[in-house]
């Protein structure tokens, strides 16, 4: 019998241990990464691509990487997690336009902005080193870089590994 167990204990902590730190599973709520992701989806987070993070903090143990343009990446907020895309990593120059209507242009891409967005982004010519523009595919739906700025880098714990 005693034997028996010990391969249970041992698969559990395996699987707490991989759970912290190596690779999660959410289930989406919201709308906001539609079309790529839809509410009810089921994703599978990467937890080790950008480091190790402390579990229940917003730190890393050991930092490999940082985002790229396009990763989907998970991060707190309000204590929250979040699902959003990398519109833009640090360095990355902004251009803000007000002629018909607000918007925000990274590269060849147009971010429609409302005033109070616009109001709040557009004296940032470029987002700050250690910070991500992260935006929802959605922007009608999405709650996300527009309304409460820059994400910080060290609040990213993951990366979508599948849609």
């Amino acid at each position: 019998m005693r034997n028996a167990l010990i391969p249970i204990v041992i698969g559990i902590c395996a699987g707490i241990l991989i759970k912290l730190f190596a690779l999660d599973i959410l289930h989406v709520a919201g709308s906001s990464m539609e079309p790529a992701i839809n509410n009810g989806d089921i994703v599978l987070v990467n937890k080790l691509a950008y480091g190790i993070v402390k579990p229940g903090s917003r730190e890393f143990y050991v930092q490999w990487a940082e985002p790229k343009k396009n990763d989907v990446v998970i991060y707190l907020h309000d204590n929250k997690i979040v699902i959003k895309r990398c519109a833009a990593t640090g360095g990355t120059p902004l251009e803000y336009s007000s002629n018909s209507g607000y918007s925000l242009h990274v590269g060849e891409k147009k971010i429609v902005l409302t005033k109070d967005q616009y109001d709040a982004m557009h004296t940032s010519p470029r987002v700050p080193g250690g910070y991500i523009l992260a935006l929802g595919d959605n922007y009608d739906e999405s709650i996300d870089s527009r309304s409460y700025g820059f994400v910080s880098v060290k609040n990213i714990v993951g990366r979508i590994i599948n849609r």
